[in-house]
């Protein structure tokens, strides 16, 4: 069995203010590389806030994790848009500072209403950036566009050559399960829904790509490794952990603001606030979530 990827959703550094902090991606690579074990990053996804931020701030922070993970750990940079051009500028961008591959996640402003829509669309983002690998990034549940992967990918290699796979962000299991089934073996499955990653690797996803792999990667990989080596039941228990603090987490609302203040308190990373309309965490409600944390894992 191939190794399986790990790939954190970056948080994007503010400072007090919610201006774009750069100081910080020098740090974050350190820490995700070093203490998390985590060698690949998903910069401007959903995580890092990528619609709240303009083209010039998305293109500032692209560029400056290329250039300081350069070596060091692979950066795939989502260049989705509600506008075509803006999509298109941010993957010709990507190219010229050297990403490693662009992700395009469906607009969903002006929804797409059918697979081909949606194909076509992504064939234009993918045209400004020929010679970078590119994912599809699936998340019904953000954009509403409820297209099934497997439709959309669906002879998808002859419209995008360097199709490379799926960052699959949703439960449905069967629409991961066919998309695997009926895909060349070279692509990859990037299943993005923490809490159920066991089933996602059992379904034959290639790996993970989350926002609590930036502070639970070690674990994420240690029930990987265990999975690899058929040790289900140790998979399982390293499983029932993430589930048993994300299921603390979600008991104190937990959004975005929630999760980038809890990278913060275990990281020490000075990633600021969120950017509104999303509201920072109560400083209670994190510290109880950081001491569960603790509790569930005392070390990596």
């Amino acid at each position: 069995m191939a190794d399986k990827k790990l790939v954190a959703a970056t948080f994007t550094p503010f400072d007090s203010k919610c201006e774009v902090n750069l100081s910080q991606i020098g740090p974050y690579i350190d820490y995700l590389t070093k203490r998390q074990g985590v060698k690949s990053v998903f910069v401007n996804g959903t995580t890092g806030e990528s619609l709240s931020l303009s083209v010039a701030e998305r293109k500032m922070l692209a560029e400056e994790w290329c250039k300081k993970a350069k070596g060091k750990m692979e950066v795939i940079v989502h260049v989705g848009c509600m506008s075509l051009k803006d999509s298109q500028e941010l993957a010709r961008h990507a190219v010229e500072i050297q990403a490693d591959a662009i992700a395009v996640m469906a607009p969903f402003f002006l929804k797409p209403k059918t697979a081909e829509a949606l194909r076509l669309y992504l064939q234009e983002v993918a045209s400004a950036a020929p010679i970078l690998p590119f994912y599809y990034y699936h998340i019904p549940a953000i954009t509403g566009v409820h297209v099934p992967a497997r439709d959309v990918i669906a002879n998808i290699q002859e419209l995008i050559p360097m199709f490379r796979g799926v960052k699959f962000s949703d439960t449905d299991l069967m629409d991961l399960g066919q998309c695997v089934s009926s895909s060349p073996p070279q692509w990859s499955f990037l299943y993005g829904v923490d809490e159920q990653l066991l089933a996602g690797l059992a379904m034959g996803a290639d790996g993970a790509a989350g926002s609590t792999y930036n502070y639970l990667g070690c674990h994420a990989n240690k029930l990987i490794a265990a999975f690899k080596n058929c040790d289900l039941d140790r998979a399982r228990e390293i499983q029932f952990k993430l589930q048993e603090l994300l299921s603390c987490a979600r008991n104190f609302g937990f959004d975005l603001g929630v999760n980038k203040q809890l990278m913060i308190n275990v990281s020490g990373l000075l990633l600021g606030p969120p950017r509104l309309p999303v509201m920072p965490c109560p400083p209670s409600n994190v510290q109880a979530i950081a001491k569960k944390y603790l509790e569930i894992f005392p070390e990596c």
